[in-house]
Protein backbone atom coordinates (compact mmCIF):
# COMPACT_ATOMS: atom_id res chain seq x y z
CA UNK A 1 0.00 0.00 0.00
CA UNK A 2 2.74 2.58 0.79
CA UNK A 3 4.26 2.02 -2.66
CA UNK A 4 0.92 2.69 -4.37
CA UNK A 5 0.42 5.87 -2.34
CA UNK A 6 3.94 7.09 -3.15
CA UNK A 7 3.47 6.52 -6.88
CA UNK A 8 0.07 8.23 -6.78
CA UNK A 9 1.74 11.37 -5.45
CA UNK A 10 4.52 10.97 -8.02
CA UNK A 11 2.06 10.73 -10.92
CA UNK A 12 -0.20 13.59 -9.77
CA UNK A 13 1.76 16.11 -11.86
CA UNK A 14 2.12 13.95 -14.98
CA UNK A 15 -1.33 14.68 -16.42
CA UNK A 16 -0.85 18.44 -16.32
CA UNK A 17 2.73 18.33 -17.56
CA UNK A 18 1.59 16.40 -20.63
CA UNK A 19 -1.59 18.36 -21.23
CA UNK A 20 -0.06 21.82 -20.73
CA UNK A 21 3.48 21.50 -22.12
CA UNK A 22 3.55 18.57 -24.57
CA UNK A 23 0.10 17.88 -26.08
CA UNK A 24 -0.24 19.58 -29.45
CA UNK A 25 3.33 20.91 -29.51
CA UNK A 26 5.32 17.65 -29.43
CA UNK A 27 4.44 14.64 -31.58
CA UNK A 28 2.62 12.24 -29.25
CA UNK A 29 4.29 9.15 -30.72
CA UNK A 30 7.74 10.66 -30.27
CA UNK A 31 6.85 11.58 -26.69
CA UNK A 32 5.73 8.00 -25.98
CA UNK A 33 8.86 6.56 -27.63
CA UNK A 34 11.18 8.87 -25.69
CA UNK A 35 9.46 8.22 -22.39
CA UNK A 36 9.55 4.43 -22.77
CA UNK A 37 13.15 4.47 -24.07
CA UNK A 38 14.35 6.41 -21.03
CA UNK A 39 12.52 4.03 -18.69
CA UNK A 40 14.09 1.04 -20.44
CA UNK A 41 17.57 2.53 -20.25
CA UNK A 42 17.10 2.96 -16.51
CA UNK A 43 16.51 -0.77 -15.96
CA UNK A 44 18.58 -2.42 -18.68
CA UNK A 45 21.81 -2.26 -16.61
CA UNK A 46 20.03 -4.27 -13.89
CA UNK A 47 18.64 -6.91 -16.24
CA UNK A 48 19.87 -10.48 -15.70
CA UNK A 49 19.75 -11.57 -19.32
CA UNK A 50 20.81 -15.20 -18.98
CA UNK A 51 19.40 -15.92 -15.53
CA UNK A 52 15.85 -15.08 -16.60
CA UNK A 53 13.85 -17.88 -18.28
CA UNK A 54 12.47 -17.26 -21.79
CA UNK A 55 8.94 -17.76 -20.44
CA UNK A 56 9.36 -14.99 -17.88
CA UNK A 57 11.00 -12.66 -20.39
CA UNK A 58 8.25 -13.11 -22.99
CA UNK A 59 5.47 -12.76 -20.41
CA UNK A 60 6.90 -9.52 -19.02
CA UNK A 61 7.45 -8.15 -22.53
CA UNK A 62 3.82 -8.90 -23.41
CA UNK A 63 2.57 -7.26 -20.22
CA UNK A 64 4.75 -4.20 -20.81
CA UNK A 65 3.60 -3.96 -24.43
CA UNK A 66 -0.02 -3.71 -23.26
CA UNK A 67 0.18 -1.92 -19.90
CA UNK A 68 2.71 0.70 -20.94
CA UNK A 69 3.18 0.66 -24.74
CA UNK A 70 -0.41 0.42 -25.97
CA UNK A 71 -1.76 2.35 -22.98
CA UNK A 72 0.54 5.33 -23.69
CA UNK A 73 -0.55 5.44 -27.33
CA UNK A 74 -4.17 5.87 -26.25
CA UNK A 75 -3.27 8.09 -23.30
CA UNK A 76 -1.28 10.71 -25.22
CA UNK A 77 -3.88 10.92 -27.99
CA UNK A 78 -6.57 11.69 -25.41
CA UNK A 79 -4.90 14.99 -24.50
CA UNK A 80 -5.46 16.17 -28.08
CA UNK A 81 -9.21 15.63 -27.67
CA UNK A 82 -9.96 16.45 -24.02
CA UNK A 83 -8.93 18.80 -21.26
CA UNK A 84 -6.68 17.55 -18.46
CA UNK A 85 -9.54 17.40 -15.88
CA UNK A 86 -11.66 15.38 -18.31
CA UNK A 87 -8.85 12.89 -18.96
CA UNK A 88 -8.40 12.53 -15.21
CA UNK A 89 -12.09 12.01 -14.49
CA UNK A 90 -12.50 9.45 -17.24
CA UNK A 91 -9.71 7.31 -15.82
CA UNK A 92 -12.12 6.45 -13.03
CA UNK A 93 -13.32 3.47 -15.08
CA UNK A 94 -10.05 1.58 -14.56
CA UNK A 95 -11.23 -0.17 -11.34
CA UNK A 96 -14.34 -1.33 -13.20
CA UNK A 97 -12.16 -2.97 -15.83
CA UNK A 98 -10.01 -4.57 -13.15
CA UNK A 99 -13.17 -6.03 -11.58
CA UNK A 100 -14.40 -7.28 -14.95
CA UNK A 101 -11.05 -8.90 -15.74
CA UNK A 102 -10.93 -10.68 -12.40
CA UNK A 103 -14.53 -11.84 -12.97
CA UNK A 104 -13.42 -13.18 -16.34
CA UNK A 105 -10.56 -15.09 -14.74
CA UNK A 106 -13.03 -16.54 -12.23
CA UNK A 107 -15.45 -17.38 -15.07
CA UNK A 108 -18.29 -15.29 -13.76
CA UNK A 109 -20.16 -12.20 -14.95
CA UNK A 110 -22.40 -9.64 -13.29
CA UNK A 111 -24.68 -7.26 -15.27
CA UNK A 112 -24.27 -4.87 -12.36
CA UNK A 113 -20.94 -3.69 -13.75
CA UNK A 114 -22.66 -2.59 -16.96
CA UNK A 115 -25.19 -0.58 -14.93
CA UNK A 116 -22.33 1.13 -13.12
CA UNK A 117 -20.68 1.94 -16.43
CA UNK A 118 -23.88 3.50 -17.82
CA UNK A 119 -24.27 5.71 -14.74
CA UNK A 120 -20.67 6.83 -15.09
CA UNK A 121 -21.21 7.62 -18.78
CA UNK A 122 -24.13 9.82 -17.73
CA UNK A 123 -21.71 11.67 -15.46
CA UNK A 124 -19.39 12.17 -18.42
CA UNK A 125 -22.27 13.68 -20.40
CA UNK A 126 -22.98 16.17 -17.60
CA UNK A 127 -19.45 17.54 -17.86
CA UNK A 128 -20.02 18.53 -21.50
CA UNK A 129 -23.82 18.72 -21.63
CA UNK A 130 -23.63 21.57 -24.15
CA UNK A 131 -21.82 19.47 -26.79
CA UNK A 132 -21.50 15.79 -25.83
CA UNK A 133 -20.44 14.77 -29.35
CA UNK A 134 -17.57 14.78 -31.83
CA UNK A 135 -14.11 14.92 -30.31
CA UNK A 136 -15.50 14.71 -26.78
CA UNK A 137 -16.92 11.21 -27.18
CA UNK A 138 -13.97 10.13 -29.29
CA UNK A 139 -11.70 11.35 -26.50
CA UNK A 140 -13.83 9.51 -23.97
CA UNK A 141 -13.40 6.26 -25.91
CA UNK A 142 -9.67 6.83 -26.33
CA UNK A 143 -9.27 7.23 -22.56
CA UNK A 144 -11.19 3.98 -22.09
CA UNK A 145 -8.68 2.28 -24.37
CA UNK A 146 -5.90 3.52 -22.12
CA UNK A 147 -7.84 2.47 -19.01
CA UNK A 148 -8.42 -1.05 -20.30
CA UNK A 149 -4.78 -1.54 -21.29
CA UNK A 150 -3.60 -0.30 -17.89
CA UNK A 151 -6.08 -2.53 -16.05
CA UNK A 152 -5.21 -5.58 -18.15
CA UNK A 153 -1.50 -5.06 -17.53
CA UNK A 154 -1.95 -4.73 -13.78
CA UNK A 155 -4.08 -7.85 -13.51
CA UNK A 156 -1.72 -9.83 -15.74
CA UNK A 157 1.39 -8.74 -13.84
CA UNK A 158 -0.17 -9.49 -10.46
CA UNK A 159 -1.34 -12.93 -11.57
CA UNK A 160 1.93 -13.80 -13.29
CA UNK A 161 4.13 -12.80 -10.36
CA UNK A 162 1.93 -14.71 -7.91
CA UNK A 163 2.15 -17.86 -10.02
CA UNK A 164 5.90 -17.41 -10.45
CA UNK A 165 6.34 -17.24 -6.68
CA UNK A 166 4.33 -20.43 -6.23
CA UNK A 167 6.62 -22.27 -8.66
CA UNK A 168 9.71 -21.44 -6.60
CA UNK A 169 12.28 -18.71 -5.88
CA UNK A 170 12.41 -16.02 -8.54
CA UNK A 171 14.86 -13.27 -9.40
CA UNK A 172 14.28 -9.90 -7.69
CA UNK A 173 11.86 -7.72 -9.63
CA UNK A 174 14.44 -5.07 -10.46
CA UNK A 175 16.54 -7.71 -12.26
CA UNK A 176 13.76 -8.76 -14.64
CA UNK A 177 11.61 -5.62 -15.00
CA UNK A 178 13.71 -4.42 -17.90
CA UNK A 179 11.84 -6.97 -20.04
CA UNK A 180 8.63 -5.09 -19.23
CA UNK A 181 10.06 -1.90 -20.70
CA UNK A 182 11.53 -3.69 -23.71
CA UNK A 183 8.05 -4.97 -24.59
CA UNK A 184 6.65 -1.47 -24.29
CA UNK A 185 9.55 -0.11 -26.34
CA UNK A 186 8.74 -2.44 -29.25
CA UNK A 187 5.22 -1.01 -29.42
CA UNK A 188 6.34 2.60 -28.97
CA UNK A 189 9.08 2.32 -31.59
CA UNK A 190 6.78 0.75 -34.17
CA UNK A 191 4.10 3.40 -33.61
CA UNK A 192 6.60 6.26 -33.87
CA UNK A 193 8.22 4.95 -37.06
CA UNK A 194 4.84 4.30 -38.68
CA UNK A 195 2.68 7.18 -37.44
CA UNK A 196 5.05 9.76 -35.98
CA UNK A 197 5.66 13.23 -37.39
CA UNK A 198 8.80 15.40 -37.14
CA UNK A 199 7.44 17.60 -34.35
CA UNK A 200 10.04 17.50 -31.59
CA UNK A 201 10.51 19.32 -28.27
CA UNK A 202 11.58 22.93 -28.50
CA UNK A 203 13.69 24.19 -25.65
CA UNK A 204 15.03 22.90 -22.37
CA UNK A 205 11.64 22.92 -20.63
CA UNK A 206 10.00 20.35 -22.90
CA UNK A 207 13.12 18.16 -22.96
CA UNK A 208 13.32 18.39 -19.17
CA UNK A 209 9.67 17.34 -18.82
CA UNK A 210 10.30 14.32 -21.07
CA UNK A 211 13.34 13.38 -18.99
CA UNK A 212 11.30 13.58 -15.79
CA UNK A 213 8.40 11.62 -17.26
CA UNK A 214 10.69 8.96 -18.71
CA UNK A 215 13.15 8.36 -15.90
CA UNK A 216 11.01 9.09 -12.84
CA UNK A 217 7.28 8.88 -13.64
CA UNK A 218 7.66 5.90 -16.02
CA UNK A 219 10.96 4.28 -15.05
CA UNK A 220 10.64 4.42 -11.29
CA UNK A 221 6.86 4.83 -11.15
CA UNK A 222 5.72 1.75 -13.07
CA UNK A 223 8.23 -0.51 -11.37
CA UNK A 224 7.06 0.57 -7.92
CA UNK A 225 3.38 0.52 -8.90
CA UNK A 226 3.50 -3.03 -10.24
CA UNK A 227 5.52 -4.14 -7.23
CA UNK A 228 2.92 -2.58 -4.96
CA UNK A 229 0.15 -4.29 -6.93
CA UNK A 230 1.53 -7.70 -5.95
CA UNK A 231 1.35 -6.76 -2.25
CA UNK A 232 -2.34 -5.85 -2.01
CA UNK A 233 -5.70 -7.47 -2.78
CA UNK A 234 -7.47 -6.99 -6.09
CA UNK A 235 -10.04 -4.77 -4.36
CA UNK A 236 -7.40 -2.49 -2.89
CA UNK A 237 -5.61 -2.31 -6.24
CA UNK A 238 -8.83 -1.30 -7.98
CA UNK A 239 -9.55 1.41 -5.39
CA UNK A 240 -6.01 2.81 -5.53
CA UNK A 241 -6.36 3.34 -9.27
CA UNK A 242 -8.82 6.12 -8.48
CA UNK A 243 -6.72 7.78 -5.79
CA UNK A 244 -4.79 9.51 -8.57
CA UNK A 245 -7.87 11.40 -9.74
CA UNK A 246 -8.32 13.84 -6.81
CA UNK A 247 -4.57 14.34 -6.56
CA UNK A 248 -4.19 15.08 -10.26
CA UNK A 249 -7.28 17.31 -10.34
CA UNK A 250 -6.08 19.32 -7.37
CA UNK A 251 -2.71 19.96 -9.02
CA UNK A 252 -4.27 20.89 -12.36
CA UNK A 253 -7.03 23.14 -11.07
CA UNK A 254 -4.88 25.01 -8.56
CA UNK A 255 -1.89 25.59 -10.84
CA UNK A 256 -2.86 25.38 -14.52
CA UNK A 257 -6.62 25.33 -15.10
CA UNK A 258 -8.18 27.96 -12.88
CA UNK A 259 -10.75 28.96 -15.52
CA UNK A 260 -12.41 25.53 -15.70
CA UNK A 261 -16.19 25.23 -15.25
CA UNK A 262 -15.87 23.94 -11.70
CA UNK A 263 -19.62 23.56 -11.15
CA UNK A 264 -20.25 21.29 -14.13
CA UNK A 265 -16.97 19.47 -13.58
CA UNK A 266 -17.88 18.84 -9.94
CA UNK A 267 -21.42 17.69 -10.74
CA UNK A 268 -20.34 15.29 -13.47
CA UNK A 269 -17.45 14.08 -11.34
CA UNK A 270 -19.80 13.38 -8.44
CA UNK A 271 -22.04 11.26 -10.67
CA UNK A 272 -19.06 9.25 -11.86
CA UNK A 273 -17.68 8.87 -8.34
CA UNK A 274 -21.13 7.86 -7.06
CA UNK A 275 -21.28 5.10 -9.66
CA UNK A 276 -17.93 3.70 -8.57
CA UNK A 277 -18.75 4.03 -4.85
CA UNK A 278 -22.04 2.23 -5.45
CA UNK A 279 -20.13 -0.59 -7.06
CA UNK A 280 -17.64 -0.68 -4.17
CA UNK A 281 -20.53 -0.83 -1.67
CA UNK A 282 -22.08 -3.74 -3.52
CA UNK A 283 -18.79 -5.65 -3.68
CA UNK A 284 -18.17 -5.21 0.05
CA UNK A 285 -21.74 -6.12 1.06
CA UNK A 286 -22.12 -9.66 2.43
CA UNK A 287 -23.44 -11.90 -0.33
CA UNK A 288 -25.65 -15.00 0.07
CA UNK A 289 -23.86 -18.23 -0.68
CA UNK A 290 -25.91 -18.80 -3.87
CA UNK A 291 -25.76 -15.21 -5.14
CA UNK A 292 -23.21 -16.05 -7.81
Amino acid sequence: MPLLIFVTLLWAFSFSLIGVYLAGSVDSYFAVFTRVLLAALLFLPLLRWRACSPRTALALMAIGAVQLGAMYLFYYQSFLLLSVPEVLLFTIFTPLYITLLYDLLERRFSPWNLVVALVAVAGAAVIRWGRPQGDFWLGFLVVQGANFCFALGQVAYKQFMQHSTQRGPALPGRQVFGWFYLGALLVATGAWLWLGEPVYPQGALQWGILLWLGLVASGLGYFLWNRGATQVSAGTLAAMNNALIPAGLLVNLLIWNRDADLGRLALGGLVIVAAVLLNEWRLRRPQPALAR
